[in-house]
């Protein structure tokens, strides 16, 4: 399968369930609006299913890991290793993903999408193999297109099997160090802003050291002149492997019909190259949160997504994206398992009492 049968394959939303689950939620017993976006939350949930009484019971979340050449330019604080050492933190249960999947009962999935830093083999590290991370992308491309769709197709793959094994429910998380440089290049060329407006402080550069990312970030697309119409382009030439692996988790999720909750900055922009390569997949999209990394406003806005959370995170690392879900699944039961008005005998607005 390629990412262009992929994209084939994607339908819209159901508005026919949509509207009946609209109906549904004027004869609960509450005041109409009374639980505010989780109404329209719960109604995003049944298109997406496909019925008026959409249920939630398996939840996972997607944290892909990988490195990137851009480091070489000195855009973070961070050495490379601590990469790996996260990805080891991640399966020892010790992250803050870890913590909150945990507590929310959502299964937290681990990929390898390309770490520098060999690891052991482990029963609950999925290791994708295509490379040690990605090339420095202010000297080429980030990666081949090749590589790009590879990053992509395993994504989809990852979505389809979480699907199969009864997951309504699918976040997004990342960690690679450098992945904000690469989220900043993706989020210019993706969206036409300049390098100025998509990139930010990322793990804490002062005011001189944002100076210097902007301008690897311009360079990197001066070098290699990505075509915003063509997502997998992007991708290649200033993106991530574990950007391309969450964008075909988006585009896997939307696939089989699952509702989408995005983390941050960097799973935005690897909606940006998803929706680049079909826009339908919105449909399928939650926003969780506003990151306060700068300019993750611009990500959504250009998707036409409104974060359901505002808490000052910027961690990354799926944790807006777990703590999202929780309200995706409460959403959908309210919508299924309150009473209606009839059901439970009690008198609407309209009745005159």
């Amino acid at each position: 399968m390629s990412v262009a049968d992929v994209v084939a394959g994607i339908g819209p939303a159901d508005p026919v369930a949509r509207e009946a689950a609209r109906l549904r939620q004027a004869r609960l017993t509450k005041p109409p609006g009374s639980l505010g976006r989780l109404e329209e939350l719960s109604l995003q949930v049944a298109a997406i299913q496909g019925t008026e009484c959409p249920v939630v019971r398996g939840k996972a979340v997607v944290v892909a890991a990988a490195d990137h050449g851009v480091v070489a330019q000195g855009v973070t604080g961070y050495p490379q290793e601590v990469t790996a050492q996260m990805v080891l933190n991640f399966l020892a249960g010790g992250a803050a993903v870890s913590v909150l999947a945990r507590r929310q009962g959502v299964r937290l999935v681990v990929v390898d999408a390309g770490v520098a830093t060999p690891l052991a083999p482990h029963p609950e590290l999925r290791a994708l193999g295509i490379g040690p991370g990605t090339a420095d992308m202010t000297q080429g491309p980030a990666m081949s297109r090749e590589e790009a769709e590879a990053c992509v197709l395993a994504g989809v793959g990852i979505a389809r099997e979480l699907a199969d094994e009864g997951a309504e429910v699918v976040g997004t998380g990342d960690m690679g160090i450098g992945n904000t440089t690469a989220s900043s290049a993706i989020t210019a060329a993706l969206t036409g802003r300049p390098a100025r407006q998509t990139t930010g402080r990322g793990t804490g550069r002062n005011d001189e050291e944002l100076e210097h990312k902007v301008a690897v970030v311009e360079r990197a697309l001066a070098v290699n002149q990505p075509d915003a119409g063509d997502g997998l382009d992007v991708l290649a030439k200033v993106g991530g492997f574990e950007i391309g692996v969450l964008a075909g988790v988006v585009l896997g999720g939307a696939l089989t019909r699952r509702v989408v909750v995005l983390d941050g900055f960097i799973s935005g922009a690897a909606a940006l190259v998803a929706h680049s390569l079909c826009p339908t997949v919105a449909d399928y999209l939650v926003a969780s949160h506003l990151s306060a990394e700068a300019w993750h406003g611009v990500v959504l806005s250009h998707l036409g997504l409104r974060p359901l959370l505002d808490l000052g995170m910027r961690l990354g690392e799926g944790t807006g994206a777990v703590l999202a879900i929780g309200l995706v699944e409460a959403a959908a039961s309210c919508l299924t398992e309150m009473a209606t008005f009839d059901e439970a005998g009690v008198s609407g607005a309209d009745s005159g009492d």
